[in-house]
């Protein structure tokens, strides 16, 4: 996914998604189904840590995003911004992403509070 996102635009990696504005509550799904979402999870967060290069959330949640759809699973993933002062007393733009499968995060969950969504873009 990190060679995708260096390679095409963002628009079109997502384009067969429905983008949402706002938090998006989805169907329930099969525990058969969540407890795939989160072994997914687990490998890529796993793979991520091992890459040569910088896998960050919003590679991990584009991989675990085909996994999941490849294998029949919905989910939402999200983008938030935040800002902060860094050390030059300078206010910079942070994102962060994380994925969903109902309630149940799959990559990106440390740190999410902090943000705000900014697009939900889910797959059913």
């Amino acid at each position: 996914m990190r060679f995708s996102l260096l390679r095409k635009p963002f628009t079109q990696l997502v384009s067969q998604l429905q983008i949402h504005r706002e938090k998006v509550t989805q169907p329930p799904q099969e525990p058969a189904a969540i407890e795939w979402a989160q072994v997914i999870g687990w490998a890529v967060t796993v793979a991520a840590r091992n890459t040569p290069w910088d896998s960050t959330c919003l590679v991990q949640v584009l991989a675990a995003q085909r996994m999941l759809a490849k294998r029949g699973i919905a989910g939402v993933f999200y983008i938030g911004a935040t800002t902060a002062v860094n050390d030059n007393e300078s206010v910079e733009l942070l994102a962060h992403a994380w994925l969903q499968c109902n309630d149940e995060f799959i990559t990106g969950e440390p740190g999410h509070q902090a943000y705000t969504v900014v697009s939900a873009f889910s797959w059913s």
